[in-house]
This record gives C-alpha cells, structure tokens and sequence, in this order.
C-alpha cells in the first residue's frame, strides 16, 4: 500500500467535493445515481468505511501510550466510537439508491417492479 499523506487524504476530499458540485449542476438522475453508487454501497461505501475509520482512530489513540490517561482523553474517544456508531447507521442509504433506481429505469430489476412498465 502506497504511504499515505495529508495530501492523499484531502485529494480524496477534494474529489467528493467535485461531485457535489456537480451533482448540484442537476444532471440526468441515472448517471447521478451511477456516480454516487459506490459511495453508498451496503458493505464499502462512505458510511461503513468512515465509521471503521473513526473506531481506528480511536483505537489508535486509546492505545498510544503518549495518550494522557484523563477524563477529556476518554471522553474524546468515547466521541468517535459514538460517531462512528451513528455513521455506520447511515449504512441503509444503500436501500434508497436501490429505490432511486426502481424510480428512474435504471435497475436490471426495474420492469419487475414497476406496474407501469408490465
């Protein structure tokens, strides 16, 4: 894995951005949907992998033995494993890419679902 930096990171940032600025240009839905799947997706999309991010970072903290063993350190921690939990929640907007796509054609399963096109 190649050593990753500061500036690695706020690519990846700076590239989240672009597609929301794009996304707010309004494009066609379906290759809205395209382009936001991988962010969403059920297993490695944003939520899921910020959260494991968080807990990382927490761990890593917790077991650094620079860390002061404090109150404030603890309930610092305790605030990103809490983030990481609420992020990883947001693991079932999956389930609302899936219905976007039933909505607008864009899914294999479209033509079984949707009443109109039978």
């Amino acid at each position: 894995m190649p050593a990753l930096t500061p500036d690695t990171i706020r690519t990846l940032t700076e590239t989240l951005a672009d597609l929301t600025d794009y996304l707010r240009e309004a494009p066609d839905p379906t290759e809205a949907l395209a382009l936001v799947e991988p962010l969403l997706d059920e297993y490695t999309g944003l939520p899921v992998q910020f959260a494991d991010t968080l807990r990382a970072l927490a761990r890593a903290v917790q077991e650094h033995p620079d860390t002061p063993r404090t109150p404030q350190a603890s309930l610092l921690i305790t605030e990103l494993r809490t983030a990481a939990w609420e992020l990883a929640d947001q693991h079932t907007l999956h389930y609302v890419l899936d219905e976007l796509r039933v909505l607008y054609g864009s899914s294999p399963t479209h033509d079984a679902v949707c009443s109109q096109c039978r």
